[in-house]
């Protein structure tokens, strides 16, 4: 199979390659546009997996920057499910048919991809991306998926109208009122706590910690939360690149790469560098503290800020968990050298961020004292007692009481 490879960039729509893919199969080929490599603005689509130069570029496995554009375990979960209920003919066999399964108007990042010269950009369908009214909707049919009870209405709906999106859990491309596209995340039958509520206080101390977040909302229906995250790599209508950190270190997503890692690729690569390392850093804190255990590299972006230079998008997808269940996580490690992370080793390698001794205390206070805010903010946003105490294991922890100590010293 032959693919056009298109990107959104400086308000047009430019051919950047050809993608060739096996039948069977994960092996693909790429080869650059000649009329993409002679622009002056030209770029790499993956500064690490597809280096900007003439001649087939060729891979085991799909390249991560166009991996980005598909979707995870929810999104196919979704498809393959509409296989079996034969609302959608052909199984996917290769990761790129994943990709193409994604509605063209709203899959994540700036790349389109059509057969050829002429062709429309390619996509499961030509749904309209429906607006918040209908989450309610929405979320009855991600309940059908998740109880097995389906059907085929429900998938047509969620493929046709919504958008199998990346990530674990259950979520749909909607529009905001505004006419600006978001994604709504909703809960599960089995969820033991409000998600939802715990994503949105999470948001809320991150930003208090002066941290760079996704504009959000919590929209109740019924008596389920569901969040609603405003799309970053859209601006004025316009496609913004993205790529995420698994692709800028040229990682697998399951690899667990660390913060100092991040922070190399940032140097090589990043726009704002400086700004974005103290950033990376202050966020990294943060997630220690507040029990952030989703803090996998795919949950790390970054958007195209200039030719060639990638600066990190707003933090997204903060989840807190509960003590009783971060045995069962695990959090990307503050660095490659330290086989435990802690606030002790966040300091050590802080010079690794660019930051001096006393800027890293300085900020550690500033997000130490954010997160000791929880309940708080927990209350300033309306959630209920109930819902606070069952996050209260992740706000307070031994993590806590460690930075606090080395903030007397």
């Amino acid at each position: 199979m032959s693919l056009e490879v298109h990107i959104d960039w400086a308000g047009e729509t430019l051919l950047a390659g050809r993608l060739f893919s096996a039948e069977r199969g994960g092996a693909v080929s790429f080869q650059y546009a000649r009329e993409w490599l002679l622009r002056p603005d030209r770029f790499a689509l993956d500064p690490t997996s597809l280096p900007l130069h003439p001649g087939m570029q060729h891979s085991a496995t799909l390249f991560g920057g166009i991996q980005d554009c598909g979707p995870d375990h929810w999104g196919r979960r979704l498809i393959e499910r509409a296989v079996r209920r034969k609302v959608l003919a052909q199984k996917p066999f290769r990761d790129v048919d994943y990709v193409l399964a994604l509605d063209d108007h709203s899959r994540i990042g700036a790349l389109r991809f059509r057969s050829g010269p002429g062709e429309p950009f390619l996509s499961l369908s030509v749904g309209v991306i429906p607006p918040l009214v209908r989450l309610a909707a929405l979320l009855r049919a991600t309940v059908a998926i998740h109880l097995e009870n389906e059907t085929a209405e429900d998938l047509r709906f969620l493929l046709g109208e919504g958008s199998p999106l990346g990530g674990a859990r259950p979520k749909s491309a909607v529009r905001r009122e505004d006419g600006g596209l978001a994604i709504a995340k909703f809960p599960k039958p089995d969820d033991t706590r409000d998600i939802g509520a715990g994503e949105t206080l999470a948001l809320q101390l991150a930003r208090n910690a002066g941290i760079r977040t996704v504009e959000s909302q919590r929209v109740t229906v019924g008596s389920a939360s569901v969040t609603v995250i405003a799309r970053f790599d859209r601006e004025g209508g316009q496609r913004i690149p993205f790529l995420s950190a698994a692709s800028l270190l040229g990682l697998e997503s399951s690899s667990p790469g660390s913060y100092t890692l991040i922070a190399d690729a940032i140097r090589r690569f990043g726009d704002g560098v400086t700004e974005d390392l103290i950033e990376l850093w202050r966020r990294m804190v943060f997630s220690l503290l507040a029990s952030n255990c989703d803090d996998h590299l795919r949950n790390h972006g970054f958007l195209m800020r200039k030719p060639g230079r990638w600066g990190l998008s707003p933090a997204y997808d903060l989840n807190p968990v509960p003590e009783i269940e971060r045995a069962r996580m695990n959090q990307t490690p503050v660095s490659e050298e330290h086989g435990d992370s802690g606030i002790a080793v966040a300091l050590e390698v802080a010079s690794r961020f660019g930051l001096k001794p006393p800027m890293a205390r300085k900020v550690l206070g500033e997000v130490v004292a954010a997160v000791r805010g929880w309940r708080d903010a927990g209350k300033a946003l309306r959630l209920k007692a109930g819902t606070l105490n069952a996050y209260a294991s992740a706000f307070e922890n031994p993590l806590i009481e460690e930075a606090a100590r080395l903030l007397k010293r």
